[in-house]
Order: C-alpha cells, then sequence, then structure tokens
C-alpha cells in the first residue's frame, strides 16, 4: 500500500523518537493542507466573490477595449465620410463649372441668333413695310418688350369693348 500524497511506501515504524517526530510534524503538515484544501472547497460565498471579482475585471477590461475600438472607428468613419464629402463637393464644383460654360456658351448663341434675326426683320420692314408705318415698326422690332405690352394692353379693351358693348 502506497501513501496517498508522497506516493512512497508508508514507514512501517519509528526507528527512534527523533524519526517519530519528524514523522507527526509531516502527517500534520499533510492534514493541514488536506483541511486547507477542504475548507477551500466548502466557502462557496467565498469562490462566488473571487469568480465575480475576476469576472468584473474582465468585464471592465472588455468595457475598456470596446471603448477604444469605438473610438478608433468612429474617427476612421469620421475621415472616410470626410474624403467621401470632398470628392463629391469638387464634383459639384467641377459640374457647375461645366453647367455655367455651357450656358454662357448658349447665351450667346441665342443673343447671336437674335441680332441675326432682328436684323433680317429690320431690313424686311425697311422694304415691304409702307412708308407711313415704318417707322412704327422698326421701333416695334427694336424694342419688342414694351411693343408687347402695348399690344396686350389694345387687345384687352378690344375685347372688353367686344364683350361688353354700350347699350
Amino acid at each position: 500500500m502506497t501513501d496517498r500524497t508522497s506516493g512512497e511506501p508508508p514507514a512501517t515504524g519509528a526507528k527512534g523518537p527523533d524519526e517519530l517526530r519528524r514523522q507527526i510534524e509531516r502527517t500534520r503538515s499533510e492534514l493541514g493542507d488536506t483541511v486547507e484544501e477542504l475548507a477551500g472547497k466548502m466557502d462557496v460565498k467565498g469562490r462566488a466573490r473571487a469568480r465575480a471579482a475576476d469576472l468584473r475585471d474582465k468585464a471592465g477590461a472588455m468595457t475598456v477595449q470596446l471603448r477604444s475600438s469605438a473610438a478608433q472607428a468612429g474617427h476612421t468613419v469620421h475621415d472616410r465620410a470626410t474624403q467621401a464629402g470632398h470628392k463629391v463637393q469638387d464634383k459639384a464644383v467641377k459640374s457647375g463649372h461645366k453647367v455655367q460654360d455651357r450656358t454662357l456658351q448658349a447665351g450667346h448663341v441665342t443673343q447671336g441668333k437674335a441680332s441675326q434675326t432682328s436684323a433680317a426683320l429690320e431690313r424686311r420692314a425697311e422694304h415691304s413695310v409702307p412708308g407711313p408705318a415704318r417707322p412704327l415698326v422698326l421701333a416695334a422690332v427694336r424694342h419688342p418688350r414694351p411693343t408687347l405690352i402695348v399690344g396686350a394692353a389694345v387687345a384687352a379693351v378690344v375685347v372688353v369693348s367686344w364683350r361688353y358693348p354700350k347699350k
């Protein structure tokens, strides 16, 4: 039969009082260790507190790590959004310049065609309109907006007088 703790066969007997004292001390020490182990296993509250403290420490460390990761992700998202915003702004400015240039070109073309049309109308008016009405037609060709306003007013007067004749 072997001893449980040391793995050596048990001594058959002490050879003297000193050796007996040593065996007693060793047995007491082993018994004390065994009692401490059993007391530790029986202290459920203490083990639960120790486990809770370990879990709190782990949770705190994970919280710090998650906050750090979240802050880093936030900075990354902010940087990428800023870059995307700058790209969009640059494209919008370029598109705005293109539209402005095209509008300016279209305005020049329209102005040129309007000048050509006005010159053609003046030439026709000089040649085909009878003498007494010629200055009036030329003024209408040179200044179309006031002519349109006056024409609209005359048309309104004609419509009203036709619609509501005097009795």
